[in-house]
């Protein structure tokens, strides 16, 4: 996967754009995506450990950040509601698809959606992140 990863950043290289975030950022995006992917082709549903630990050794500083980030993230979802907090976790962290979510609860998937797009609207407001 470490490959796939590498050859994607290689082709989409022109495509990055510091105004928009931080190359750190960009790259992490593109890691998730691909873990995604990898878990989507492979139809377990299981949590991607994989995609949440660190292949590299962490500096002091990274790691700080990252627990910052994720004290941060943890706060802000815990103004949503119980299920939109449950939806966004699974959607995001384990790399679940709206679809999925929405079978596996059976909830319309309009409805799936809707929740999830308002509870990244509260979060994209959350000053903790």
């Amino acid at each position: 996967m470490l490959q796939e990863v590498y050859t994607s950043i290689w082709l989409k290289a022109s495509s990055f754009d510091p105004g928009l975030a931080s190359a750190y950022t960009w790259l992490a995006t593109i890691t998730r995506h691909k873990a995604i992917d990898r878990r989507r082709a492979r139809r377990v549903h299981e949590p991607l450990k994989a995609a949440t630990q660190w292949v590299a050794k962490d500096t002091v500083i990274d790691s700080v950040e990252r627990e910052r980030q994720g004290n941060g993230i943890d706060r802000c979802l815990a103004t949503l509601a119980e299920d939109q907090q449950r939806y966004i976790r699974v959607a995001f962290f384990e790399g679940c698809s709206y679809a999925e979510l929405a079978e596996r609860h059976s909830i319309p998937l309009g409805t799936m959606k809707s929740w999830i797009r308002r509870g990244l609207l509260v979060l994209r407001g959350c000053p903790g992140l």
